[in-house]
């Protein structure tokens, strides 16, 4: 709710300081630092496959106050996925941890640190239809007029 009340100051503010006109090219790049500057959750990818939450959060820790770090594990096998997230209760502490953790090594592996994006929704769910079972017993047709 923060992020959607900052998003609307910076949007009313951009549409006051440029008159009657809004000018999207002189707005836009400072409005996407702003809202770069506001997000606390980091991704993090090739972890090695050993690292676990706690590790994770400890390696995150000299930068601001962790929230929560989380490795994302196989459903299945329980095994590590390699990437996990950290979130932290500051923006500046992600970008802190960001610009000095991406490419370091961790635990025998040397991470990729980003900013978190939103997960794109996903689209259906099961689908519904016919999907190509045949019909029945087989031989004679009779029964497929109504």
């Amino acid at each position: 709710m923060a992020f959607y009340n900052k998003l609307g100051g910076l949007l009313r503010q951009s549409i006051s300081t440029s008159g009657n006109t809004l000018n999207a090219q002189s707005s836009a790049p400072s409005m996407l630092n702003a809202i770069r500057c506001m997000s606390t959750k980091l991704f993090v990818g090739g972890l090695s496959f050993g690292t676990d939450d706690q590790s994770l959060r400890e390696a995150f820790t000299s930068f601001g106050v962790v929230v929560e770090a989380k490795v994302i594990m196989d459903r299945d096998s329980g095994k590590s996925k390699g990437f996990g997230f950290v979130n932290f209760t500051e923006g500046q502490s992600a970008q802190d941890a960001m610009s000095a953790m991406d490419g370091q090594d961790l635990n025998g592996r040397n991470i990729r640190v980003s900013l978190a994006q939103e997960r794109a929704p996903r689209s259906g769910g099961f689908r519904s239809g016919g999907g190509g079972f045949g019909g029945g017993y087989g031989g004679s047709r009779q029964n497929d007029a109504y």
